[in-house]
């Protein structure tokens, strides 16, 4: 298929650059795996902590922490420390919004 030369230009004009298709590829790589989707789902609804999350979702700690870890790394998650306690929630007011086109897709 040949592409009229205006195509292609404006076919490039509009294809994100490097850096922002490096950052999608980043922001779907958190979705990619169950459980951080149903971590997320969680968050969604109110904010917790690692234990009520793992009670939740009958997995252990550490499994928990690893996957809120990877979620903080990508600016999805974030915490407030109170005394020893640390609550997790979802630092991108975009996530719901994201969450509920993507379930009209499937």
């Amino acid at each position: 298929m040949n592409l009229e030369f205006k195509e292609e230009i404006l076919l490039k004009k509009y294809m994100p650059n490097k850096s922002h298709i490096e950052g999608l590829s980043r922001f779907f790589y958190a979705f990619s795996d169950a459980t951080r989707l149903r971590v997320v789902i969680l968050l969604l609804m109110k904010p917790l902590c690692v234990s009520d999350i793992a009670e939740m979702l009958n997995i252990n700690q550490t499994t928990i922490s690893h996957q809120l870890k990877i979620l903080k790394s990508l600016n999805l998650v974030d915490y407030d420390r109170t005394g020893k306690n640390i609550i997790y929630y979802i630092s991108n007011s975009n996530i719901e919004q994201v969450f509920n086109s993507s379930i009209n897709c499937i």
